[in-house]
């Protein structure tokens, strides 16, 4: 099929109407990631649980494939299902993204001890990827999550001495092996809802063991917070960058979020979604890039405001010789449906300098300025 066949958007509606069998797979996937990270009533966990083990099957998938080297996915996960490229694509450059903008903010002073707090983390591997370098960096992790993943998560590691291996003792588990607490993980067991309701003035706050209000820290959402109304959402930010970490603390914020509804690929993919009784819930109101940068100005990371899509991102942040790999993997022919899905996800990433800059004459988050973004293109 032509390039020109896809440029306009009668042509792409067209083409949504009946779609490949790789964009329909596409489709359905975006719905089963969608309701495995869901903020579900405390009352459907169980369904919950069950589809962030679909969600796994991806990360397997692309794992099994060889587009990402992650040895610990296995722990998590059952039997590798293959996914059609273009998942096992979207599921690489998503990771790649995060990782990238993680690896330059530990790369920065990498002497200095740093923090990350991972909101919904699910079965997430990077912790225990960071881990494996030689030295370790200095870091503190936490997870925040609905107690029945952290349990899933606490029971995987208490099996692997892979896993335990890379958290510094002592290990502090819960009775319940619903909490973690180490020197170096934390795994916290708790509705992200409740967060902005102990910032509310007329409770008593929240406190999360072992976070440390002094260290430079990231906050990352992987397609987390969009599933909170815009209000709460932002309650939650608030509850960080207010509450827990003073002005004085570098703080930044990570987003990766589904973007750009209003056109047909958009009204097809929340058309889907809502035939299931799903919501994402902040998606009209960041629904573009400027709107993702003012939101992340807004909540005080007024340093920098950057955003890419996951199509920029593959063009722009992986190399030549690495696309070359990438494409050798397995035949990509939806090339077209590729950069459609591509263009309807991005990283957002916003950070605060606190003390940083002049204490260090440069600031924490410099080693993100050398990476390209979409505002600047």
């Amino acid at each position: 099929m032509s390039k020109g066949f896809f440029t306009t958007a009668k042509a792409q509606w067209q083409l949504l109407k009946s779609p490949t069998s790789a964009l329909s797979e596409a489709l359905d996937q975006v719905v089963e990631e969608v309701e495995g990270e869901i903020f579900r009533e405390r009352t459907e966990m169980t369904r919950l649980k069950i589809r962030r083990r679909k969600t796994d099957v991806s990360r397997m998938s692309a794992v099994d494939v060889g587009y990402l080297d992650d040895p610990f996915a296995k722990h998590f996960a059952g039997e590798p299902r293959r996914r059609f490229p273009i998942i096992n694509r979207g599921t690489y450059v998503r990771t790649t993204a995060i990782d990238t903008l993680v690896n330059e903010f530990i790369a920065t002073n990498p002497s200095e001890k740093k923090q990350i707090v991972s909101l919904g983390a699910g079965s997430d591997t990077r912790f225990f990827r960071l881990m494996t370098r030689q030295p370790r960096p200095s870091l503190v992790y936490h997870e925040l999550d609905f107690s029945s993943n952290t349990h899933h998560k606490i029971t995987a590691i208490q099996r692997s001495p892979d896993l335990t291996s890379c958290i510094k003792p002592p290990h502090l588990f819960s009775d319940n092996d619903t909490a973690l607490h180490s020197p170096t993980f934390n795994i916290h067991p708790i509705d992200l809802r409740d967060l902005h309701s102990s910032a509310d003035g007329q409770s008593q706050p929240v406190s999360l063991k072992n976070i440390d209000a002094t260290l430079p820290s990231l906050l990352i959402s992987e397609c987390c917070l969009i599933y909170l109304p815009p209000s709460a959402a932002e309650e939650v930010v608030r509850y960080f960058s207010s509450f827990v970490f003073p002005p004085t603390t570098p703080l930044a914020l990570l987003l990766y979020e589904p973007i750009n509804p209003h056109d047909s690929f958009g009204k097809v993919m929340v058309s889907n979604l809502a035939s299931r009784g799903i919501v994402l819930q902040t998606l009209h109101k960041y629904s573009s890039f400027g709107a993702q940068k003012e939101r992340l100005r807004i909540l005080g990371f007024t340093s920098e405001q950057r955003v890419a899509d996951v199509d920029y991102i593959w063009e722009n942040w992986v190399s030549e010789e690495e696309k070359e790999r990438v494409a050798g993997l397995e035949m990509l022919d939806e090339v077209e449906e590729w950069r459609m899905l591509a263009r309807h996800y991005c990283v957002a990433w916003g950070s605060r300098e606190g003390n940083s800059e002049e204490a260090q004459g440069g600031g924490v988050w410099e080693q993100w300025k050398g990476l390209r973004s979409q505002s600047e293109s």
